[in-house]
């Protein structure tokens, strides 16, 4: 399983409804072999707390409550 596989495994059954409840809209990074997280209202925020708190371990950000961390480009009509 790869780390953002696992994070967002970790999210799903840990974190999603804790998460969503006081940091909608922001971002949060995820050591998936700790379970350790870390929100920010940045993504640079979120993911230079985890570097910080993990320098040896790849994170995965992603934005809570949106299935995508950032959207590209404009809906077509």
């Amino acid at each position: 399983m790869s780390i953002a596989e696992r994070a967002k495994e970790v999210y799903e059954l840990e974190l999603r409804s804790q998460l969503e409840a006081t940091h909608c809209g922001q971002f949060v990074a995820i050591e998936p072999v700790s379970r350790a997280f870390f929100p920010g209202a940045t993504f640079i925020e979120a993911a230079l707390a985890a570097k910080k708190a993990y320098p040896d371990r790849k994170s995965f950000v992603l934005r809570v409550g949106h299935d995508a961390a950032f959207h590209i480009g404009a809906a077509t009509s």
